[in-house]
């Protein structure tokens, strides 16, 4: 069943699973010993989507102000953001079970794209690398893919079910068509598409049997080259967020992963501990290798991979923690991942505030848009 919203007006989509999936399937590499590293250092509510500006000095960045306000579309909070490949579109996911797809003319964003279909909140929203493959996943435990066809019209090519509770986060590989989920019930999924069938199935589960987070995994990250990924619980940051306010980063065989049956396994390589004191709802990973995480704190901390201490592994530093940076908890951050350098360094965030944020980060004269 297709779907297709008006290109300024947002309009409502209702959506039937289908049986066929996306394309191949691929992983990421790295083997060294697991390394612990000690930094020093949801809501319900109707609320209406937003965004207004701020400024922060982040490294050799001089100021982070925000672009837009986005507004007028979902009824409930906003659980998560994620931009297309190409920086053209931002794809927002509520607790009102709709997905919006927003377009930016030039600053100016506007609603082009309804989804609707899961049977409740929906947790995440994830482009594939090519953009032609949207992911949705919610609380109803059940992971969809979506087709983007031209005219901003969608279609839902299959409903993944597997988890055995809530859903929060999905997160395509950065290069290939391989799909990760994670969930409260403690698992990390990675799905990839059967060349012969079409259909998508579960090639491997991380969980606390082989170092995985040992509570709800809240969010993940792949870094640029797709050979590490990064997972936090409820007290800990990194490629996945978790209940344990950890954050664990993961490694795997990227060659063993583009050989297209996409069951490489993941090597857990290191965790961070001690940077949150609340729940860590989401991270993302940037191009240039920058980790950003969102909290119940109402803040926004970055972390980039230490040069100092690379003996047994890599480890990771707090390089910058955004104060106050919405007015309730942040349920989502993600980078902008292609378009220009200046895209490059804008960042969206979501919160229980019912605002979504665009952060654009400043440099100086002479100073170089990198850490």
């Amino acid at each position: 069943m297709k779907f297709r919203n008006s290109k300024v007006t947002p309009i409502g989509f209702g959506a039937s699973p289908g049986n066929q999936p996306p394309a191949s399937t691929v992983y990421p590499p790295y083997s060294p010993p697991a390394v612990e590293t000690k930094p020093s250092e949801s809501g319900n509510r109707a609320l209406l989507p937003a965004v207004s500006s701020a400024r922060c000095k982040l490294g050799a960045f001089d100021d982070v102000i925000v672009q837009a306000v986005l507004e007028d579309t979902h009824t409930r909070t906003v659980r998560s953001c994620a931009w297309s490949p190409s920086g053209k579109y931002l794809a927002t996911a509520s607790f009102d079970a709709t997905t919006a797809i927003w377009e930016d003319a030039g600053g100016d964003f506007s609603c082009v794209a309804t989804l609707e279909g899961h049977e409740n909140e929906v947790k995440s929203v994830s482009w594939n690398a090519s953009g032609s493959l949207l992911a949705t996943c919610g609380r109803d435990k059940s992971v969809w893919i979506w087709e983007v066809l031209p005219h901003n019209e969608f279609e839902c090519i299959s409903v993944l079910q597997g988890h055995t509770q809530d859903v929060k986060m999905v997160q395509w590989h950065p290069s290939v068509n391989i799909l990760i989920s994670c969930s409260y019930d403690n698992s990390i999924k990675v799905w990839a598409e059967d060349g012969d069938s079409d259909d998508w199935h579960c090639v491997h589960t991380l969980n606390q049997s082989n170092s995985g987070h040992t509570s709800t995994v809240w969010a993940l990250s792949f870094n640029a080259s797709g050979d590490k990924m990064v997972t936090c619980r409820l007290i800990q940051l990194a490629s996945f967020c978790s209940d344990d306010l950890t954050i664990k980063i993961w490694g795997c065989d990227i060659i063993r992963m583009q050989s297209g049956d996409g069951n490489a396994p993941w090597i857990h390589i290191s965790t961070l501990s001690g940077y949150h004191d609340r729940t860590i709802f989401s991270i993302h990973w940037s191009r240039d290798g920058i980790i950003c995480s969102g909290a119940a704190d109402d803040a926004i901390r970055f972390f980039i991979e230490s040069k100092d201490d690379l003996v047994d592994g890599p480890s990771y530093k707090l390089i910058y923690k955004k104060e106050k940076a919405h007015e309730m908890d942040i349920n989502a951050v993600q980078w902008s991942s292609m378009g220009t350098d200046e895209e490059n360094n804008r960042l969206a965030s979501a919160s229980d505030d019912g605002t979504i944020k665009i952060w654009e980060f400043i440099s100086a004269p002479g100073k170089k848009m990198h850490l």
